[in-house]
């Protein structure tokens, strides 16, 4: 969270004002302006590029076919074309077409899936307490190894964490801050502290719900993984549990892609200029097709790299523009002793 915070602060500190009254900004434009490092703000961008073609179209596109192919059992080729037209019809619509269809999902995926595993942990509330004893005692245990010895099996399993929870709320990565700068605001503490709250209500809320209810029912031990582990967990609501996953899935992997989408397009914006976003647009939509046809073995750890080099030049702004963020934090947050003109900058900058 602390991490967010700060890169929504660099955001709106460092962005530009594009000519449509639109801003653009990011890590490229903090390591640009800020560290003066023209080469390292190449580099994040075009990671970010690369990086979205994994984590943003293919891998989603893939996860979104595979839970709706298994619950409602249609073809992949014709999940793969309606997803296609559905994404292509919100991207090349974009910004304000993005915004509109985000704005309506997030609140509804969150708040399905949310009550959705809130019904099942009422449902088993007399093993609850156990499962959490469960959790807390076999964190850092040997338990569910197959093999190796204890310290290569929490190495492992903090590896596995550490790059799914970075895959789950980006913080770090460099993402989310593309999106922050665009904020109608002129304050960026107070953007910070809009972006810190997503990390909490994705990771701490929606990916703990997530824990408790796959170790709630027992099917952490039932031998299956991913998505088919959730919907094993999901079947505790009768007879609609698989449609309620999929339907959270479907919301979440959809958004995901769109969302992504905006990050790529800001940085191919960056490194070409406007007008080879729309040839963007097309690669990027068709690994959203070809990510419902194909095996993502490859492509996941591919996602893993990128996301990977993505994270580097975006902390490295973070490590040394940190006292910028924390003169901001004091400026926005600790303004009893600012001078009059600091006030009035402050009172410009909205609530």
């Amino acid at each position: 969270m602390a991490t967010k915070y700060s890169e929504g602060v660099l955001a709106v500190k460092y962005r530009v004002k594009n000519e449509d009254g639109s801003f653009s900004g990011g890590p490229m434009y903090a390591l640009e302006h800020g560290l003066k490092n023209k080469p390292l703000a190449v580099l994040f961008a075009v990671f970010t590029a690369v990086a979205a073609l994994g984590i943003g179209s293919s891998i989603q596109a893939n996860s979104l076919t595979a839970s709706v192919h298994e619950t409602f059992h249609f073809p992949k080729a014709y999940i793969a074309v309606v997803v296609f037209i559905l994404a292509a019809a919100v991207i090349l619509g974009g910004l304000k077409s993005i915004a509109r269809v985000c704005d309506a999902l997030v609140p509804f995926m969150a708040v399905f899936y949310v009550s959705s595993c809130l019904y099942i942990l009422i449902q088993g509330y007399d093993t609850l307490l156990d499962t959490l004893v469960t959790i807390l005692t076999t964190a850092f245990t040997g338990q569910a190894a197959t093999g190796g010895f204890i310290g290569s099996t929490i190495m492992m399993a903090a590896r596995s964490g550490v790059a799914r929870g970075l895959f789950s709320n980006e913080s770090g990565l460099g993402s989310a801050p593309i999106a922050a700068a665009a904020a109608q605001t002129r304050n960026p503490v107070r953007q910070g502290l809009v972006s810190s709250t997503g990390t909490f209500w994705d990771t701490v809320v929606i990916c703990a719900l997530t824990g408790l209810v796959l170790v709630n029912t027992g099917v952490w031990q039932s031998g299956a993984s991913g998505a088919a582990m959730s919907r094993l967990a999901f079947e505790h609501i009768p007879r609609f549990g698989g449609i309620f996953l999929c339907v959270a899935l479907v919301t979440f992997t959809f958004s995901t892609i769109i969302g992504w989408s905006y990050y790529a397009e800001k940085a191919t914006e960056y490194l070409f200029g406007r007008k080879a976003v729309f040839f963007y647009r097309l690669i990027y939509l068709a690994t959203v097709y070809l990510g419902c046809l194909l095996s993502m073995d490859l492509v996941w750890n591919l996602g893993d790299v990128f996301n990977g080099l993505m994270a580097l030049p975006n902390l490295v702004a973070l490590l040394f523009l940190s006292g910028v963020v924390v003169a901001e934090t004091k400026k926005y947050l600790w303004s009893g002793n600012l001078d009059a003109d600091a006030q009035e900058e402050i009172k410009k900058s909205g609530p």
